[in-house]
């Protein structure tokens, strides 16, 4: 079918287009609001700036298409297959993503919000300074995505898949990440400020200047983690491992740190309370990365120097932590 025949069908009242093929059209700026093109083979497609409101495009093929600036709010896709396809700025508000297929796939600046996301492949994805605020993305597959910039506060991401993804400067505020797996991803300069992290597995992961206040990471696996710079007032790190990880300049101004492992951690010029630093001085043992020792970058005494009483309460208090 060609574009001006659905346009005219359109006009005079139609709106079933079930299985239509219109691979390659220029549809760039129609208006077909309501729409059925379940089905719909749209591969290569120019859909830029159409506004296809509460339109239904379950299973349709629009790999390789261009639904940049596109008005979709509330519709439905399904299903689809939207690899490789451009969608940058796309207006697409409460659409229904579910298990759609947009490996590669051009979103940055797209608002999504409270979208329905659940298990697409957003694998390789461009994702960057997207809204994805209150959206589902559960189960979906994020591997090696672009979410830099991204607001994602409110969203779920229960049992995504994330491997290599950007987070760099991305809105996790409040999110309930607990039992997470973020082992070496990028969050540098993230937003997670009151996030649930309690038992997640931040190995590795890169969260130098990230902000962390009020967070939750009981239990949580930081070990080797880059929180240079970060703040983390506040924050629950009580029984955290935090073996190796570097914490220079860091904010630790009123953080919980109960039975915390800092084996080889690196602490030079982070902002600690006396009382903080003198428990930590307590069970402070091992090398940092770059071969100082955890106690020096604590400024803990000297052990030598150390009266015999808080002496054996540092031996004590290290044993339990390391075993």
């Amino acid at each position: 079918m060609k574009v001006n025949d659905l346009l005219k069908l359109y006009e005079a009242g139609q709106r079933s287009f079930v299985g239509i093929d219109l691979r390659g059209a220029d549809l760039s700026g129609v208006t077909l609001v309501g729409v059925d093109l379940t089905g719909a083979n749209l591969t290569g497609a120019n859909l830029s700036r159409a506004f296809l409101t509460k339109s239904n495009l379950s299973e349709t093929f629009l790999n390789w298409a261009d639904l940049s600036f596109v008005k979709f709010s509330e519709g439905r896709l399904e299903d689809a297959d939207l690899t490789k396809a451009r969608l940058n700025g796309a207006f697409m508000v409460k659409a229904n993503l579910s298990k759609s297929k947009l490996s590669g796939a051009i979103l940055g600046d797209a608002n999504l919000r409270g979208a329905n996301l659940q298990r697409a492949n957003l694998c390789g994805a461009n994702l960057q300074n997207i809204n994805l605020r209150n959206a589902n993305l559960a189960r979906a597959n994020l591997n090696w995505a672009n979410l830099s910039g991204a607001r994602l506060s409110g969203a779920n991401l229960l049992g995504a898949f994330l491997d290599g993804v950007n987070f760099k400067g991305a809105f996790l505020n409040g999110l309930d990440l607990r039992g997470i797996d973020l082992s070496g991803v990028n969050l540098s300069n993230a937003k997670l400020s009151g996030a649930n992290l309690e038992d997640a597995n931040l190995a590795a992961t890169n969260l130098s200047a990230a902000k962390l206040q009020g967070v939750s990471m009981n239990g949580a696996n930081l070990a080797g983690a880059d929180l240079s710079s970060a703040s983390l007032s506040r924050a629950d790190l009580n029984w955290a491992n935090l073996s190796q990880a570097d914490l220079t300049q860091a904010d630790l101004s009123d953080v919980n740190l109960l039975g915390a492992r800092i084996e080889g951690a690196e602490f030079t010029k982070a902002s600690l309370h006396a009382t903080t630093r003198d428990y930590l001085c307590l069970m402070a043992s091992g090398v940092t990365w770059n071969q100082k020792s955890t106690r020096e970058t604590l400024n803990c005494a000297v052990v030598e120097d150390m009266p015999a009483e808080i002496h054996h309460r540092s031996e004590s208090a290290a044993s339990p932590l390391t075993q």
